[in-house]
């Protein structure tokens, strides 16, 4: 039987040296791009390097110059379109500045979180990037800042921790999303998202442990308060799309259903509507919804869905840039950038007269 190759040494700084003729600190030095040597040494080495197919030890090199050129990222949920072009975002300034990306996916779950950090840290990452799944539990953040690396906030601001921040205003978002349903004369509303509570129930803002999804239920409950709806529905747990699918089905099924729906994100809306459409409800003539994120779905179906539209990727973009401005040195006071979010209006809100049928 025929033998498989044997594999080909690995090419070693010692090798490079050797053949640069110079000593192994000197090639340790070029090929690591920290110290001091002449133009023409390093000329040399580089030549040297090139010649012999050298590829650099990512391990031994971060152990010697104490970077790896990586950043870590962990997202809540990567099958979410959100955090997909939020993380191109991220990859796209990383990639230019010289890094690579490594991805963890939490899940929004705290302890895969936690998990995630750790194994990051132990690769020796330079700096992480995290949208926390809660802001009440922050411990594992604060270690990383113990540790000397930079950390940066995606999408969720935690006011504690004194850190690099990019959101969007969730709550103005969420109220002027709300303000549209009512004006257009719809009195039963829901607000549907993913949460972490034991019983995915809602008895006020204090069972809400994610920083983003507490200030979209305050627009939301703030603008039903100021038109005096009674009893707006805030439903949780809708985490995947089982779940969202039977909660979406509870909330159409009940004895008096919402006239209208807000999604948290368009995961959760897509399911909502074909839900709606499974029991024959008619969007929008009997349910409006709007949702969160401008995915490519909803401009596309019929009728096409009210978005908030958020810069996903300029959010991405703005949060690695400044993970990056603090890797190159920058020592300054913790920074928030807020990305403003626009409504989209399309075609799935309709008018309801007072009693309740639309028109």
């Amino acid at each position: 039987m025929e033998q498989p190759p044997l594999a080909k040494p690995s090419v070693t700084v010692a090798d490079v040296a050797r053949a640069a003729g110079v000593s192994k600190a000197t090639a340790a030095r070029v090929l690591g791009g920290y110290g001091i040597v002449s133009d023409a040494v390093r000329e040399k080495v580089l030549e040297v390097a090139k010649a012999l197919d050298y590829r650099p030890n990512e391990l031994a090199r971060s152990m010697t110059t104490g970077r790896s050129g990586a950043i870590g990222v962990v997202v809540g949920d990567i099958e979410n379109p959100f955090f997909s072009a939020a993380v191109r975002g991220i990859s796209d300034v990383a990639r230019a500045a010289g890094y690579t990306v490594i991805l963890a996916n939490s899940g929004e779950d705290i302890a895969a979180e936690k998990d995630a950090i750790r194994t990051l840290i132990a690769k020796r990452v330079d700096g992480l990037i995290v949208t926390p799944s809660r802001s009440r539990e922050i411990d594992h953040l604060r270690d990383v800042q113990r540790s000397g690396r930079p950390l940066a906030l995606l999408d969720r601001a935690i006011p504690e921790l004194s850190v690099d921040t990019v959101t969007v205003d969730d709550r103005e978002a969420a109220e002027a999303a709300t303000r549209l349903l009512i004006e257009h004369g719809h009195r039963r509303l829901a607000y549907v998202t993913a949460c972490d509570t034991p019983e995915h129930t809602y008895r006020d803002l204090a069972d809400i442990h994610t920083a983003s999804v507490r200030q979209r239920v305050e627009g939301f409950l703030g603008a039903c308060g100021k038109a005096r709806i009674p009893s707006p529905a805030v439903r949780l747990g809708a985490i995947g799309r089982q779940a969202t699918r039977e909660l979406a089905m509870d909330l159409l099924r009940s004895p008096e259903p919402p006239t209208a729906i807000l999604a948290s994100d368009s995961v959760i809306a897509l399911e909502i509507f074909k839900v709606a459409r499974e029991l024959g409800r008619s969007i929008p003539d009997d349910l409006s919804l709007i949702t969160f994120h401008d995915a490519d779905w909803t401009s596309v179906t019929s009728p096409p869905v009210t978005v908030i539209d958020q810069p996903v990727h300029q959010l991405g973009t703005a949060v690695a840039e400044l993970l990056v401005s603090r890797l190159k040195g920058y020592d300054g006071p913790a920074r928030h950038r807020v990305i403003p979010t626009r409504l989209v209006v399309r075609a799935s809100v309709a008018r309801r007269n007072p009693a309740g049928a639309s028109r």
